[in-house]
């Protein structure tokens, strides 16, 4: 661990480093010098434990006669590993590779897990999405579309939105994510994308497996769903809060066990209002929530009764339940476990 407890942190300082070990490879000597295995450890001039450089010499047989002697140099740089008398070979493993995890957000250290890494404490304004690709990054926010029901196109982006996340309404099209990859920007946000339009741009289907690892060069996050779905206007009108602030995006996404939501993060000073997506409040009467499963996936609504006992759903499961007034005026009864709070 590079930090300590109660220390202040940057969202791109490196807070903890491994260095994992280096490629191991092979030095055939006996083939390249046509000797035999057993002569080798007489013939190399090193031993293990010894470092090597690429072209140095290693090995060197005597001539005879008219006949010159053969050199051999290192192919590779790195430490001696073995010299075999078996199989005529030496192995020599390369520098160690070194693995930095960054904080993500800015915000103080609040817990060091041995070997592990560290837990850093924030506080700001959270979105959770419904599905991302791409990994943790930073950048500014900045709302690119006049509002929640626009879609996001490749005229709105231009080179000067390089290193920031935009937000777009109801969606992002395949030629804004291609103008998005070529500006350098950050990140994506949107109500929705088209499931084609993803998978032309990654070049391959998305599975069941978690996100987040893709090789590409910028974040995707959505809000609602697949599709041109239009951004709730809570959500919305909170990124125009926010626009021209820092912000970490991750679209990391695991939609079985062990639930990972994609997010935008932005960390505000202690007496900024931040308005929350998805984590904190209170369930109760009056709560804003969002549905997050089907048959009313994406709706927003308030809370308008909390029944204490369990109740039969179709799957024949009895659970906790809650009534909502969704927004347009009607009133269904949902799991208590397929909403997500929505709390100021």
């Amino acid at each position: 661990m590079l930090v300590s407890v109660d220390e202040a942190v940057k969202a791109d300082q490196v807070v903890a480093r491994a260095m994992l070990p280096g490629v191991l490879q092979t030095i055939k000597v006996a083939d390249k010098l046509g000797v035999e295995p057993k002569d080798v450890p007489g013939l190399f001039q090193l031993k293990v434990g010894d470092s090597v450089e690429k072209g140095q010499v290693v090995s060197q047989t005597k001539g005879f006669l008219i006949f010159k002697g053969q050199t051999l140099t290192s192919d590779y740089t790195g430490t001696i590993e073995a010299i075999s008398e078996i199989t005529g070979s030496v192995l020599v493993r390369e520098p160690s590779i070194p693995v930095d995890v960054k904080a993500y957000v800015e915000g103080k250290v609040a817990q060091i897990i041995p070997e592990e890494g560290a837990i850093i404490e924030t506080r700001g304004a959270m979105v959770q999405g419904i599905f991302g690709v791409g990994g943790e990054r930073q950048g500014i926010i900045r709302v690119a579309v006049e509002g929640p029901d626009q879609a996001l196109h490749a005229d709105h982006i231009s080179e000067a939105d390089a290193g920031k996340i935009l937000i777009g309404g109801a969606g992002f099209s395949y030629d804004a994510i291609i103008k998005a990859s070529q500006c350098n920007v950050v990140g994506l946000v949107a109500g929705g994308v088209r499931d084609s339009d993803l998978t032309r741009f990654l070049g391959y289907d998305i599975g069941v497996a978690i996100t987040g690892t893709e090789a590409i060069n910028l974040t995707l996050m959505v809000t609602e769903g697949f599709g041109y779905l239009n951004m709730a206007h809570r959500t919305f009108d909170l990124f125009r809060e926010l626009e021209g602030k820092v912000a970490s995006i991750n679209g990391a996404t695991q939609i079985r066990a062990g639930v990972i939501r994609p997010e935008v993060i932005v960390p505000l000073p202690l007496t900024g209002a931040a308005e929350t997506a998805g984590m904190g409040g209170v369930l109760e009467v009056g709560t804003a929530i969002r549905v997050i499963r089907e048959p009313y996936f994406g709706q927003l609504g308030t809370v308008t009764d909390l029944p204490p006992q369990l109740m039969e759903v179709d799957s024949g499961t009895h659970v906790r339940v809650l009534k909502a007034q969704l927004e347009g005026g009607h009133e269904v009864l949902v799991p208590r476990a397929n909403v997500e709070i929505i709390a100021t």
